[in-house]
């Protein structure tokens, strides 16, 4: 299984990259198959208790990513795959992997900025100016520096796939298994 489940999620998140960073999409014809590939699986493999790590997996892979997805932050197609990464990973090696995917995201979104200087100070700015007057007031009030310029788009698919290899990696080191026990 651990072979199946690293063939599938490698060969899937090599092929959101690509189409993420050449579109700015990841499309349901990966994400569909993805999902219900990772759920079949488990399933078939281990019976209830295989579907139940899958199902554990698949639902918090989605719900930690829908919240930014209806603020506007995110993608469908981001959400859709980091739900499939779970349906594969079960709950607890995809929390490790959402994790490592918010440094990465963290990381790509500075590279991004950094390309822009002055964009990158704006943004400096506006989260220098949000901090004081949050201290002064006690209450969050954001009110950003316009920078005339639209902000960049970054492809979260990138750093999905970052995060998860990173903790794939991280849990074999750990416990000699991709899916963390």
């Amino acid at each position: 299984m651990e072979l199946l489940t690293s063939i599938m999620l490698t060969a899937a998140l090599v092929v959101a990259t690509i189409t993420d960073l050449r579109s700015q999409r990841i499309y349901n014809w990966l994400t569909f198959p993805l999902i219900l590939t990772g759920l079949a699986a488990h399933a078939l493999y281990a019976g209830l208790d295989g579907l139940l790590l899958s199902g554990g997996g698949f639902a918090l892979g989605l719900g930690v990513m829908v919240v930014p997805f209806f603020m506007g932050m995110m993608g469908a197609g981001d959400v859709k795959l980091m739900a499939g990464v779970g349906a594969w990973l079960g709950a607890q090696a995809t929390f490790t992997a959402f994790l490592f995917t918010c440094l990465a995201g963290g990381v790509y979104a500075v590279i991004v900025l950094l390309r822009n200087l002055d964009q990158f100070k704006a943004v400096l700015a506006n989260i220098w100016g949000t901090f004081l007057v949050t201290m002064s007031t006690h209450r969050f009030e954001y009110s950003p520096v316009a920078t005339g310029k639209t902000m960049p788009r970054l492809c979260y698919g990138v750093a999905i796939a970052v995060g998860t290899v990173a903790a794939m990696a991280v849990n074999v080191a750990q416990t000699g298994s991709i899916m963390a026990r």
